[in-house]
């Protein structure tokens, strides 16, 4: 899809802390922007619906929780995916400040708690990703305010 992105490697080398890495590339062609508005549910594909509740807020701890279904029913049977049973990575809009944040220890399903800690206030676009049936999917964009 052409215009500007961010492509970022997230990663703990042995023995070290965590590392973001970020580049920004530019795709050649016709660019066009259509602005979404904000939700807390989204679709991905397969018949999964996720939903976000919690508010994360600017300067503080949030509480915040995915839940996902597959065809209007609860999953219950997640995946471990890179050690976990969901990865929410959050992006501010404007300037694609980034955030990781890890579950909170859980069952596997329907409900994945995170505690979100957000620096500064931001219009954020959340991204989720989680594994069921031995497929990793990414969910996005859900949005909230921080």
């Amino acid at each position: 899809m052409p215009g500007a992105w961010r492509i970022f490697a997230d990663f703990a080398p042995a023995g070290g802390e965590g590392l973001t890495l970020g580049a920004d590339v530019t795709v050649p062609g016709r660019v066009s922007v259509t602005e979404k508005e904000h939700t807390t549910t989204a679709q991905v594909e397969g018949g999964y619906t996720v939903t976000l509740t919690g508010d994360p807020a600017a300067g503080s701890s949030s509480d915040v929780t995915v839940s996902v279904e597959r065809d209007g029913e609860p999953v219950t049977d997640l995946e471990p995916y890179l050690g976990a049973f969901g990865h929410l990575v959050a992006l501010r809009a404007g300037d694609l400040a980034y955030l990781h944040v890890h579950p909170e220890e859980s069952d596997a399903g329907p409900e994945v708690p995170f505690v979100a800690e957000v620096p500064s206030a931001g219009d954020f676009h959340l991204y989720f990703d989680f594994q069921h049936d031995g497929v990793v999917r990414t969910c996005g964009v859900l949005r909230a305010g921080g």
